[in-house]
């Protein structure tokens, strides 16, 4: 079993899961392996944090340097797709997992790019102790697999930097949700490995918010995501019934 890094007194990390994404280490690169449907959903994530993290510090999101200065955490950053486009249009990058496989090769991908990431074997709650701040914390499709939720949430939230944000994605516990993102995604579709998701896990709009107000943070915004079948990609949408994500801001 994968073991939980040292440095935290109290773990949100779920070994079992970090087990599990571990074994598809050597796949997360490839958009025709297991992780291709997290390939496809990339774009419209990636854009929606570009476009709120230049809104909100007043910046350009046409220009491709436009989150130059900002020190962005990608917690639960499997192997870096997130990490990579980041970096490449600005931003100084963490990526943390505490899967070691996962980081090898998130290493290895951005040697072989050329592109700069901090990677690191690490939890939240680790870097969190250690008085690690920043202008955005990450969360996205993460906190369905942890262990505790309101805690991992309260820790990624004390690393906000006063005038920052955190943004969190991730899939609300409805029917809709259970018939859509497990029934349909990994049983009739076969987009997602089976057991990728456990529908007790996922997480309601409004719990999501109560646990970034616990930890300091407002809800300035909130967007669902939804995948239109006849475009072939995934959109941002005011139905949250499924996919969502959640900007919150520390004051300052």
């Amino acid at each position: 079993m994968a073991q939980n890094p040292p440095g935290a007194a109290e773990s949100t990390v779920d070994a079992a899961e970090v087990e599990r994404f571990s074994r598809l280490a050597a796949d997360w690169w490839d958009p025709r392996g297991p992780m291709a449907p997290l390939h496809k959903f990339n774009p419209v994530r990636l854009g929606y944090i570009r476009d709120q993290a230049a809104m909100h510090f007043q910046r350009d999101a046409r220009r491709l340097d436009c989150l130059q200065g900002l020190r962005i955490l990608d917690i639960g950053c499997g192997a870096g797709l997130l990490c990579e486009p980041l970096a490449r249009i600005g931003a100084a990058v963490v990526g943390a997992d505490p899967a070691a496989k996962n980081i090898e090769i998130a290493k290895l991908h951005a040697a072989e790019a050329g592109v700069t990431v901090d990677y690191r074997v690490t939890t939240a709650e680790a870097l969190a102790d250690a008085g690690e701040r920043f202008d955005i914390v990450l969360a996205m499709e993460v906190v369905e697999h942890v262990t505790d939720v309101k805690l991992f949430v309260r820790r990624c939230a004390e690393m906000v930097k006063p005038g920052g944000l955190m943004i969190a994605a991730t899939l609300n516990r409805t029917l809709k949700a259970f018939a859509l993102a497990i029934v349909g995604a990994e049983y009739v579709l076969r987009w997602l490995p089976r057991g990728t998701h456990q529908w007790d896990k996922f997480v309601t709009p409004k719990e999501l918010e109560a646990a970034m107000q616990a930890g300091g943070l407002n809800r300035i915004g909130e967007s669902g995501v939804i995948y239109n079948l006849l475009a072939d990609r995934w959109e941002l949408s005011t139905d949250t019934d499924v996919n969502y994500m959640v900007l919150g801001e520390r004051g300052n």
